[in-house]
This record gives C-alpha cells, sequence and structure tokens, in this order.
C-alpha cells in the first residue's frame, strides 16, 4: 500500500525514489514542487502540523444473499 499525505491549498506528499536515492516528493495541485531528502526540507514548504495521512482501507467483498442498506421510513 502507498503512503501519501496531504494538506490544504493542494499539497500533497509522497514518498519516490530518484536516481536510486529515496526522496519525499511535494507536489501542489499536482504540479511538482520539490523532491525533498529530508523531512526538514519538507517542512521549509510545507506547515507539517497541517499535514494528514491518506489511509485507504481494502475494500470488503460483497458476500451473496447481503441486501443494499434501506433508509428510514421514519423521515417524511
Amino acid at each position: 500500500m502507498d503512503r501519501r499525505w496531504v494538506g490544504s491549498h493542494g499539497y500533497e506528499i509522497v514518498p519516490a525514489v530518484l536516481d536510486g536515492r529515496q526522496v519525499l516528493r511535494v507536489r501542489r495541485d499536482g504540479r511538482l514542487v520539490a523532491d525533498c531528502t529530508s523531512v526538514a526540507e519538507v517542512a521549509r514548504l510545507v506547515d507539517l502540523a497541517d499535514l494528514c495521512e491518506v489511509v485507504e482501507f481494502p475494500a470488503r467483498p460483497r458476500q451473496a444473499g447481503r441486501t443494499a442498506a434501506q433508509t428510514s421510513s421514519h423521515h417524511g
């Protein structure tokens, strides 16, 4: 599973390999800002406290015979 952090103002940080060396790739609105070799370098560009790690959960397999969620009839 790939790791990824996102922040406000369109920032995204993902680990990458550049010339055989691991870097933290900083993008803003999909455009490359920098390939950083340390967290300190990332911190010069982005407020680290603003970042949230994106956690993707594996999809659950559908179970045979399972019914779809129904809406409540209590809401008129």
